[in-house]
């Protein structure tokens, strides 16, 4: 699949720093303002080099930018990688969306298929037990 000339790599390293829920934290806190790395450790229970490992799968997956201010080096994300993302997955609901529709084709036309076979579905013919000891 490819995305406003995004490749399956790229895609697949974007998926995955956003199936990290601190990730995806880093990035809500950047959206704002730049914050600098310490800053964000201080938030975490983890260590500095834990947020920076987190950092740098952001900065990889093209989610954040990172810029020089002094001494330090302050993290924003970047709304456009996040809205790429948005559209791989309208991409990929698109996709699925009209494999649904093209199966839900094929079974109306098969004449051996109720597409809405209602509450009496699987009970199929059954005798009736009235006077019988069980």
């Amino acid at each position: 699949m490819v995305v406003d000339g995004l490749t399956d790599e790229t895609v697949d390293r974007l998926f995955h720093a956003l199936a990290d829920a601190t990730r995806r934290d880093i990035l809500r806190r950047c959206v704002r303002s730049g914050l600098s790395v310490s800053r964000l450790a201080e938030a975490y229970p983890m260590s500095f080099a834990a947020v920076q490992k987190h950092v740098t799968v952001l900065e990889r997956a093209g989610l954040i930018t990172k810029r020089r201010r002094g001494r330090e080096r302050l993290v924003r994300t970047d709304p456009g990688a996040v809205d790429r993302a948005r559209q791989a997955l309208d991409e990929l609901e698109t996709a699925w969306r009209a494999r649904v529709d093209r199966m839900s084709g094929l079974l109306a036309d098969d004449p051996g298929t109720d597409p809405d076979p209602g509450p009496e579905a699987g009970s199929g013919d059954k005798e009736t037990t009235e006077g019988q000891d069980r």
